[in-house]
């Protein structure tokens, strides 16, 4: 078995492989993940979504319309919580390219996003300046290209990125991790094909109940959520539902796309969708409508 494990995009990876990749697979798998954030990191001074920030313009990648189509979807099912426009909200907080962590006045984000940009043949236009965020997915959508570098690897694949999980011929058994004891989780869940993705208020969380989380219609943390797990057969599809369970209309959009799923509120009750394989250490009624996980042998 392989097993490589890095740090990229500001958190850590694991790749798990029936044999040790290659040194050309793992050059690769870097170049992939270089590529991505180059393009679309906030948190870099070079990247092309902070020159947008500047002064507009044009981006050009492949992920710009699968990843705003998937937006524009998320906008309407949440009613308008999930915007890509949040950046300067998080800013506002603290959350900035510096980390300073020194939290402002609550900004909200442009309502009329989709006006503000536009987006076809792989390319997206800002006339204007403004700042992209695509935490919603964005991670979920890059470990799917990573996925895509290690098509020909023969065998189980895993790749892990900081609990965003897609998994391929290799069943695994993930732990949903306890949002409020790391020690600690709520249940567990095998997944042979497919991604599981997780979001949780405590995994960038700061100041005075202050977390990465928020309503792009208030600027504002979200406080009902605390934890949410998504189950697609695609890691950029489940990190997607995953930000949606925040919201009302998140297990509705989840329904529409076939996604599986567990929340938790920030008072410790545990819902889920009608039919959930995952095995919960709690009572948890179905929804009516790694650290994603750890990972567990």
């Amino acid at each position: 078995m392989g097993q490589w494990r890095f740090e990229a995009i500001g958190t850590g990876w694991e790749i798990e492989t029936g044999a040790p990749l290659t040194a050309d697979v793992r050059a690769a798998v870097t170049a992939e993940i270089e590529r991505f954030d180059r393009t679309w990191s906030r948190f870099r001074d070079d990247s092309e979504v902070t020159r947008l920030g500047r002064s507009g313009g044009r981006l050009s990648s492949p992920d710009a319309v699968p990843m705003l189509d998937a937006y524009r979807e998320l906008d309407a099912a949440t009613a308008g919580a999930v915007n890509p426009l949040v950046a300067d909200s998080l800013v506002a907080l603290g959350y900035d390219a510096t980390y300073s962590l020194q939290a402002g006045d609550p900004r909200p984000a442009p309502a009329s996003w989709t006006t503000r940009l536009t987006w076809s043949a792989g390319a997206v236009e800002v006339p204007a300046p403004a700042l992209l965020d695509v935490g919603a997915l964005g991670k979920g959508r890059l470990v799917d290209r990573v996925m895509a570098v290690l098509a020909d690897t023969p065998g189980g694949v895993v790749v892990d990125a900081g609990g965003d999980i897609r998994v391929r011929g290799a069943g695994v058994r993930i732990a949903l991790e306890h949002p409020f004891d790391a020690r600690k989780a709520i249940g567990v869940v095998e997944v042979t094909e497919g991604a599981l993705c997780a979001s949780a208020i405590n995994r960038r969380a700061w100041g005075d109940g202050l977390h990465h989380v928020l309503d792009a219609r208030t600027g504002r943390p979200v406080r009902t959520w605390a934890a949410t797990w998504a189950l697609a057969p695609e890691a950029m599809t489940a990190d997607a539902v995953a930000t949606a369970l925040f919201f009302d209309g998140g297990p509705e959009l989840a329904t529409r796309w076939g996604v599986e799923w567990v929340r938790m509120t920030t008072d410790g009750r545990v819902q889920r969708s009608p039919g959930c394989h995952a095995e919960l250490f709690t009572a948890a009624p179905a929804a009516t409508a790694r650290t994603g996980g750890d990972r567990k042998p």
